[in-house]
């Protein structure tokens, strides 16, 4: 992504900040694409760029543990929109949209290393008037998913070329731990597969956004 067209996302996001006819209130602005489309890459520059007015909060952040993943019977499927708690990260976006005086919200996040969700990792101050939230399936329209969407005042879509988005997605899997092989095979049969429902939801998106 080019700084031009970085600094016009940046400006759209800022806009968002601005109070409106019925005055200042807290906005949500999520990003949404499919795996390795750079998704957290732009949410966490946004943020950077817009200071102490917005934070970070991932949909990663509700994946199921690994354990209850296991238990499920879908530790090979992890990812898909099953493997993640939608109702309890709808609940979150609800209540980060009505924020209490003096009340500090605490979302889960994700670590990459550990492929954990980690509890209460970040802190949502009352007075932070933006949260930026990327994930999957912002856009989806299925069961608990479809709660997300109307709680959001924009959603951009992230569209990378499935040509640069495959090997980036793989190398990314190396780095934190897969051998090549099986990072292959993971993205081959697991994260596509994840990718192709991830696309239906595109034309629900108040923005496409060509990545690069």
């Amino acid at each position: 992504m080019d700084t031009q067209q970085f600094e016009r996302l940046a400006a759209r996001a800022r806009a968002l900040v601005e109070p409106g006819p019925g005055g200042a209130r807290r906005r949500i602005l999520g990003i949404a694409g499919p795996p390795g489309a750079g998704k957290s890459t732009l949410a966490a520059r946004l943020v950077d760029r817009l200071g102490g007015l917005a934070v970070l909060v991932p949909m990663d952040g509700f994946h199921l543990a690994r354990a209850e993943l296991v238990r499920l019977g879908r530790a090979d499927r992890k990812g898909a929109p099953d493997t993640f708690d939608a109702a309890g990260y709808a609940a979150l976006l609800a209540r980060l949209r009505a924020p209490e005086p003096g009340t500090t919200v605490y979302a889960p996040s994700f670590d990459r290393s550990l492929e954990e969700p980690v509890a209460g990792a970040v802190p949502v101050g009352p007075d932070v008037p933006l949260v930026v939230t990327e994930g999957n399936y912002l856009l989806h329209d299925e069961g608990a998913w479809a709660g997300v969407l109307p709680l959001l005042d924009e959603a951009w879509y992230l569209d990378l070329d499935t040509r640069l988005r495959v090997p980036r997605l793989i190398d990314r899997h190396v780095r934190f731990g897969k051998d090549r092989a099986r990072a292959e095979h993971w993205v081959r049969t697991s994260d596509e597969a994840n990718a192709r429902l991830v696309a239906r939801g595109r034309d629900r998106a108040h923005l496409v956004v060509p990545a690069g």
